[in-house]
């Protein structure tokens, strides 16, 4: 196979379809949840702890010099990814909780199939049992 068929196979395959779009709607969802904590969450939390904006938390290393910026450790902004990663976590395991539940629904729900027609062989056992029978 050449490389182009090779490639054109890959990527046409439903999988990789679905784990783009899948990244699409993640980068999508991210995007909310940081919204959602930072604008919503965040202010009440810094609210009731005393005005505290959790961005602006940090430690200065070295305080800025002339030209040179100061050297800061913004430990603000991990609390504020932290809280971000454990809503987003929570929010995909409620998500995913739901999904399994509906997919358990829809398998107790399902019509068992049909039983399959007798083979060939099973038909000829049959008139071979019968024949014996009437024989009898």
């Amino acid at each position: 196979m050449s490389v182009i068929s090779e490639f054109k196979e890959f990527a046409v395959k439903g999988n990789v379809v679905d784990m783009a779009v899948g990244i699409i709607i993640g980068a999508a969802f991210g995007k909310i949840v940081s919204s959602f904590v930072g604008d919503v969450i965040m202010p009440p939390i810094g609210f009731l702890l005393g005005g505290v904006d959790f961005s602006d938390l940090s430690f200065v290393l070295k305080e800025a010099v002339g030209a040179a910026p100061a050297v800061v450790i913004s430990y603000g902004k991990f609390v504020q990814t932290l809280i971000d990663f454990t809503i987003i976590a929570f929010a995909i395991f409620v998500a995913v909780k739901a999904i399994n539940s509906f997919k358990k629904k829809e398998e107790a729900v399902a019509v068992p199939p049909a039983p399959a027609e007798p083979s060939k062989e099973e038909l000829l056992l049959a008139e071979i049992r019968d024949l014996l029978k009437a024989r009898n």
